[in-house]
């Protein structure tokens, strides 16, 4: 304590032109209308900009939040434009809802992920007690991501569509021939396209999307873009189709994930057909 006393002492003529300086200012501003506003205005506009930037940063710290709530509004809405989407037939007809496969859309962060293995994962910040099932189909606004493998109260873990394990049922969109999209293990932006008969005639830019033949995605979810087309050298009655994948898994941040309501009776229904559906 009394080293600071000592050193005050010291600087006590300094501190006094300070304290005169602060009220000659004062005291122009007070007395002086012209010099007062540009006062205050220089005033205000620091203040101003210190503001911003301290909204500035609390706003960066606040992004996974906003966006994990805009990421579950779009879910919403998605499922509300599924249900509103009317089929392309000459004449509407009601159907049974054994046919109406009815699709429920929930958001997620991706918090964990792997682009190194054969079997790739992705981990969810969302679980059971937000509804999240085994088996639902999970997407971005790029294209189809994978699929939930298992869950817990409040995380779940997916098979990523970097997964050799896993395959999508597909088609092509221009022609609607339909086969299976397959991750081969090497590049982590293509995929494969299996099982296009030989005579199909497929060009590279043809769009590839999810083709609503399984009971895990609806139809037309963007998967890729066909880049290659060959002879299957396995197989000469098939095509070899390379697909550039759209989703950019190195920067799969945030998630939807969709549910059939109905998945449980399409997958009992098969196992007890003894038929081998693409799930």
């Amino acid at each position: 304590m009394l080293r600071i006393l000592q050193f005050l002492y010291r600087i006590r003529a300094f501190i006094l032109f300070v304290f005169l300086e602060v009220a000659a200012v004062w005291m122009i501003v007070s007395n002086n209308s012209p010099q007062g506003a540009a006062f205050f205005n220089s005033s205000n506009a620091l203040v101003g900009s210190l503001l911003k930037q301290q909204a500035d940063v609390v706003q960066f710290f606040s992004l996974a939040e906003v966006n994990e709530a805009l990421t579950d509004e779009n879910a919403e809405i998605l499922e509300k434009l599924l249900a509103l989407q009317v089929p392309a037939d000459s004449m509407p007809i009601p159907l049974d809802s054994a046919f109406a496969a009815t699709y429920q859309f929930r958001g997620a962060r991706v918090i964990g992920t792997s682009l190194r293995f054969s079997q790739n994962y992705l981990t969810l910040n969302k679980g059971a007690k937000d509804g999240i099932k085994p088996g639902m189909g999970i997407f971005n606004p790029y294209g189809v991501v994978g699929r939930v493998k298992s869950v817990s109260e409040n995380y779940s873990v997916a098979f990523s569509l970097l997964n050799t394990g896993l395959m999508i049922s597909s088609k092509i969109k221009s022609t609607d021939v339909f086969g299976s999209v397959q991750w081969d293990g090497k590049n982590s932006t293509e995929a494969r396209l299996l099982f296009v008969p030989r005579h199909v005639v497929a060009t590279a830019g043809d769009t590839v999307v999810t083709s609503g033949f399984n009971a895990v995605f609806p139809e037309g979810i963007h998967i890729g873009i066909i880049s290659n087309v060959a002879p299957d050298e396995k197989d000469p009655n098939y095509l070899n189709l390379t697909v550039k994948l759209s989703t950019d898994f190195s920067k799969v941040s945030y998630v939807y994930l969709v549910e059939n309501t109905q998945f449980n009776e399409l997958d009992s229904l098969h196992r007890q057909s003894e038929i081998s559906n693409e799930y």
